[in-house]
């Protein structure tokens, strides 16, 4: 089984007061690692102060999109979905010159964001990001797209400790709606005059994508299709122990399915999580499970709402379904 990571809840460091150089505010200013902290202890910044901000930036926060809307598709986007894109929506009125705001699973060239010549801006969220809270690295890349000069990306960086997170930037109350693409020529408005790299880079993209599709009737679930059979991967906010627990219910009681042929294999876990899967038959296509989907889920909640202990059998589904996950993050 995949190994753990440690798991901490999104906090922002907390000032602190000192001598020195501290601000009015009583704050202590950044400085570089090996400067003189600015507190006037004498030691250097990274044994001092900057040791607080350093853990605080590389703490890996457990649920990053947390109370986001949609924040099992938010998963599904960062971890599963190859192509597709959400158009954002912002607490603040937009700049001026800046006529919208698109989220992107990857950007060409893996570029964190891009402000097109129009003055839109795209933002990818399938990079690697620099510390260990995914929400502020994304609302970094964002603030510095929405001022970058129209066409050109924007790279990456460590955000910094005190920045903003993408709760505190997107709209508690806009909608979070994926458009799933079967290719990336949503990069470009003409894909024919684009440049060579772009070309290249989507062409390679393009190639290696998984036909995916995202089911209508149920929230967060996507399927794909491989070339040995085809796959439903639904990402679910529900409590891992309580969902484990549900799902054992059903799988010794023979439910667990989602049709015939069809078998829950087990799940991933991805940004605090947890994502069942089932193994398709290769015929089976996305509008085959709507209705076995939209079923289950009934199941699945009167399973929920069950607080009897689990008997035997149920114990040893569970510990199977225990044995087949799966951590990506």
């Amino acid at each position: 089984m995949a190994k753990k990571r440690p798991q901490t809840k999104a906090r922002k460091p907390q000032p602190t007061n000192g001598a020195g150089a501290a601000g009015a505010d009583g704050q202590i200013p950044v400085v570089g690692a090996r400067e003189p902290c600015p507190c006037g202890s004498g030691r250097r910044y990274k044994a001092c102060h900057g040791r607080a901000a350093a853990q605080a930036a590389t703490e890996l926060v457990q649920r990053p999109f947390e109370d986001l809307p949609g924040e099992g598709d938010w998963v599904a986007l960062r971890e599963l979905v190859p192509a597709a894109t959400v158009e954002l929506k912002l607490r603040d009125p937009l700049p001026e010159g800046v006529p919208s705001v698109t989220l992107a699973t990857v950007l060409p060239m893996a570029w964190p964001a891009l402000r097109r010549e129009d003055g839109s801006v795209l933002i990818g969220l399938q990079n690697d990001t620099a510390s260990g809270d995914l929400s502020r690295d994304l609302a970094d890349t964002l603030q510095r797209a929405l001022t970058a000069k129209p066409g050109t990306p924007v790279q990456g960086r460590r955000a910094p400790v005190d920045g903003p997170r993408l709760q505190d930037l997107l709209d508690p109350e806009g909608a979070f709606e994926p458009v799933v693409h079967s290719g990336f020529e949503f990069w470009v408005p003409d894909a024919e005059n684009a440049a060579p790299d772009v070309t290249a880079s989507l062409e390679r993209a393009n190639a290696a994508a998984i036909p995916t599709v995202k089911l209508k009737g149920v929230d967060a679930a996507y399927w794909c299709e491989t070339p040995e059979k085809n796959h439903l991967r639904w990402v679910m906010p529900h409590a891992e122990e309580k969902l484990l627990d549900a799902l054992a219910r059903l799988h010794a009681a023979g439910q667990s399915n989602l049709g015939e042929g069809t078998r829950l294999v087990g799940s991933f876990r991805a940004h605090g999580l947890t994502v069942p899967v089932w193994d398709l038959p290769s015929g089976v296509g996305a509008e085959d499970v709507e209705k076995p989907a939209a079923e289950f889920a009934e199941r699945l909640t009167t399973a929920l709402a069950s607080d009897a202990p689990l008997t035997a059998d149920e114990r040893r589904a569970r510990g199977g379904l225990t044995n087949r996950q799966v951590t990506l993050s």
